[in-house]
């Protein structure tokens, strides 16, 4: 199977396109698809760069999921477990 020749110049801008919808859900696809955008590109080209970094993130993100801050703020209260059998009137 012969690969489809690209007629567009990819550009950072197609990188930060992909970027855009970047949650832990999508990381991997992400970071698949951006591979096989930069995959012709010089090494040196700003989008294959701009790429690579993206594709560190997306990894770290798709597999560690997206964490928000390490600690409580000033007088917020940690959420109690659900329990599940208590939510559904079995306790």
């Amino acid at each position: 199977m012969s690969r489809k020749l690209q007629t567009h110049e990819v550009t950072i801008e197609d990188i930060r396109q992909l970027m855009g919808a970047s949650t832990p859900h999508f990381a991997l696809q992400l970071r698949n698809r951006i591979a096989k955008l930069i995959a012709d590109l010089p090494p040196e080209h700003p989008a294959r760069v701009e790429g690579e970094r993206e594709i560190k993130r997306l990894e770290q993100l798709g597999l560690a999921g997206e964490v928000r801050g390490d600690h409580l703020a000033d007088g917020e209260h940690p959420l109690p477990s659900v329990n599940l059998a208590a939510a559904r009137g079995e306790a």
